[in-house]
C-alpha cells in the first residue's frame, strides 16, 4: 500500500464515518425533540419559560442617570442612588447639589 492509496482510503473512511455521524445525530435529535415536546406539554410550558434567562432583566438597565451631587474637593460625583459615598455621608447634602 502506498501513501496515496492510504490517503484515499482514509478519505473514503472519513466519508463513511461522517455519514454515520449525520445519521446518528438525526436519530438522536429526533428523540430529543420528542422528549422536549412531551415535557413542554406535560408542564404547560411556554416559549418564554423554556428560552428566557434565569432572571428577568429590568427594562431600565443601562440607562445613565445624571449626577446630582459633586464633591468640590475631588470632583467626584454621585447620582443620589445606591449607597452614599464616604465624602457625603453624614453631611448636609444640599451643599453638594449640582446646580
Amino acid at each position: 500500500m502506498t501513501a496515496a492509496n492510504s490517503y484515499k482510503e482514509l478519505l473514503a473512511q472519513r466519508e463513511v464515518l461522517e455519514a454515520k455521524i449525520a445519521e446518528a445525530r438525526k436519530a438522536e435529535s429526533a428523540s430529543a425533540i420528542r422528549t422536549a415536546r412531551q415535557l413542554v406539554a406535560d408542564f404547560g410550558l411556554t416559549f418564554e419559560d423554556v428560552f428566557s434567562g434565569r432572571r428577568k432583566e429590568s427594562k431600565a438597565k443601562g440607562v445613565a442617570v445624571a449626577p446630582k451631587y459633586r464633591d468640590p474637593a475631588t470632583g467626584a460625583t454621585w447620582t443620589g442612588r445606591g449607597k452614599a459615598p464616604k465624602w457625603i455621608e453624614d453631611q448636609d447634602r444640599s451643599k453638594y447639589l449640582i446646580a
